[in-house]
């Protein structure tokens, strides 16, 4: 009986300290509307006449923008994202895709690997290279974009470790 309050007091600090981790990590920033395509760009490349004006929250790595006279064009190296819709750039590349934005974007303004996520909706495909190999990129007309900072990306994360001996951490 005398461990009863100690008993009590650790059921309810569970999952409050569960609950204040989960409040942590930010919401995604797209609303799907629950028809987005799952696919990953590598499976639209293969047959793109079956995702044509599909929807897509897709993210990844830039790596390289044009310009020209009345769009812009990202060509991204695809992550699967997270809960927040943050690419995951540890894990393995699904393909890549071309994010097609409306007039002139500053390329300063989407620096080669920096991450990124675009929601818009497929708009066929395109024959091209990467290096010396052919490459099917899927095209999505960009409704809305954006471009992650280090801060955010890092938002929500658990910054506990465990551990013996001792640590010094710099930032």
């Amino acid at each position: 009986m005398r461990n009863r309050p100690a008993l009590m007091l650790t059921r309810l600090a569970v999952p409050a300290a569960l609950l204040m981790l989960a409040a942590c990590a930010p919401a995604p920033i797209y609303k799907t509307s629950g028809a987005a395509v799952t696919a990953a760009p590598f499976q639209v490349a293969q047959s793109p006449e079956n995702f044509s004006n599909r929807e897509v929250i897709w993210g990844g790595r830039i790596v390289q923008v044009k310009v020209f006279a009345d769009h812009s064009e990202i060509e991204l190296l695809a992550y699967p994202l997270d809960s927040s819709q943050r690419p995951k750039a540890n894990d393995s590349g699904n393909g890549r895709f071309i994010a097609v934005m409306p007039g002139y974007v500053e390329p300063l303004d989407y620096p080669s690997g920096a991450l990124m996520t675009v929601d818009g909706k497929l708009n066929g495909s395109r024959a091209g290279k990467v290096g010396e190999a052919d490459y099917v990129f899927p095209l999505v007309s960009v409704a809305q974009s954006h471009v992650w900072t280090a801060e955010e990306m890092n938002k929500g994360r658990n910054n506990v470790h465990f551990g013996v001996g001792l640590g010094v951490g710099i930032r």
